[in-house]
């Protein structure tokens, strides 16, 4: 890992302290975009509070900045508990970083993902699936559809490792001999590990779950697939509801929805999505 990529993870992650405040994605967008606007390269060397206030921040701003830089030893602890867990991190400034993630979201993806499995399986074919977590039946009969359709033409399948249709997708999958990348919202650690899978969190490996954190990583599962089925959406409301509108909205990925006769399938068919149904044979 290069010093650049561990500046990345040392200005976005909490490393493990709930007291640190890591920068936010607005906060390290900007800084970003500032220090791509500097006229003239600077040589290697660490960033001192000058180069920051050129940038146009105030000393107090630039303190924080250098503070977090500082945590060097830190983030080497929290690096080796990652390894000794199985998990790894991947910066954004990295070449391993998800190429589709860069160019779909670009500023707005994730500054680190944390893995835990196969990462080759982030240079598969895939497509993605999101759901509500109570399904009716047909739409679960769907969601199984995707997940083995998957398996059968050789792509990975991505969801979010949730109740409902991420998991009836990912098992369907699995169980037909498929590959599964699971972009979680809590603790990446704890995931058992299992063969053709990948874990996926954003930002560390030993965060709890929470609705924040579920719901921005909807953004992940979208742009890494090639394709998006949707099988139940509850119009308004909800991840599902809010990743896909915004993936529509952005048209950064192709969705397909069940055609179950929903206001909310309706809706996102007026966006731009298309509809299938369980007779569906391709992807």
């Amino acid at each position: 890992m290069t010093d650049w990529e561990r500046g990345f993870l040392l200005l976005t992650c909490p490393l493990g302290d709930p007291g640190r405040k890591p920068l936010t994605t607005a906060q390290f967008r900007t800084l970003t975009r500032r220090v791509r606007q500097r006229t003239a390269p600077r040589e290697d060397r660490d960033l001192v509070a000058a180069d920051l206030l050129e940038l146009g921040y105030a000393p107090l701003e630039a303190d924080r900045i250098l503070r977090l830089l500082a945590q060097k030893p830190l983030l080497e602890q929290y690096l080796a508990k990652a390894q000794r867990y199985g998990c790894y991190a991947v910066a954004r400034n990295s070449r391993q970083y998800p190429k589709r993630l860069r160019q779909l979201l670009g500023e707005d993806a994730p500054a680190s993902l944390w893995l835990k499995g196969d990462s080759s399986l982030l240079e598969t074919p895939m497509i993605s699936v999101v759901g509500s977590r109570d399904l009716f039946s047909e739409n679960r009969r769907f969601a199984e559809r995707i997940g083995q359709l998957a398996a059968r033409e050789g792509y990975t399948l991505v969801s979010g490792n949730a109740r409902g249709a991420d998991r009836v997708a990912q098992d369907a999958c699995l169980a037909a001999g498929g590959r599964v990348i699971s972009v979680v919202a809590d603790k990446l650690y704890q995931q058992h590990q299992r063969e053709n899978m990948l874990y996926i969190s954003e930002n560390s490996f030993d965060s709890d779950f929470s609705a924040t954190r579920a719901l921005s990583r909807n953004h992940v599962i979208h742009a890494l697939g090639s394709k998006v089925f949707v099988a139940q959406c509850s119009l308004g409301k909800g991840g599902t509801w809010s990743g896909t509108y915004a993936n529509l909205k952005n048209k950064r990925t192709q969705v397909v929805c069940f055609a179950d006769g929903s206001a909310a399938t309706a809706e996102l068919c007026a966006l731009g999505a298309t509809t299938a149904d369980n007779t569906i044979e391709k992807l």
